[in-house]
């Protein structure tokens, strides 16, 4: 395929997990970017302003805006974006939070990466 022939639109997919240090401060910035909406209904404001006091994960999602993440990144233009929340059991010892399994094996010794290794990684990748 050629490149006149790939697609323009590029699937970027983020998995973040956050610790939530301070449920108030958290719950407080969200209650204010809610309070800042000009654009808000009333009735979606009162549903918002009751979501985010009762769950964190919606406090996160009223306050991260994927449109943040490519602003300033030259020569592309968000065309499309969704994102949601939601409250895990997290442990970070458990194999269904490795988010390492690509680099399985790219490691010395020291636990550190081989530069080296990580690059024949990504040639192959490539192929």
């Amino acid at each position: 395929m050629t490149t006149s022939e790939t697609s323009r639109f590029v699937r970027l997919r983020v998995e973040l997990v956050l610790e939530i240090e301070d449920s108030e401060v958290l719950t407080g910035a969200a209650l204010e970017r809610i309070a800042a909406d000009e654009f808000m209904p009333d009735e979606e404001r009162t549903h918002a302003r009751s979501a985010v006091r009762e769950d964190e994960a919606e406090a996160l999602a009223y306050l991260v805006d994927p449109f943040d993440l490519v602003a300033e990144v030259p020569g592309v233009e968000l065309a499309q974006a969704s994102w949601s929340s939601e409250q895990v059991d997290y442990d970070p010892e458990a194999q269904e939070w490795d988010l390492d399994d690509d680099l399985d094996g790219l490691r010395d010794e020291d636990d550190e990466y081989d530069d080296e290794d990580a690059e024949d990684a990504e040639d192959e990748r490539r192929q």
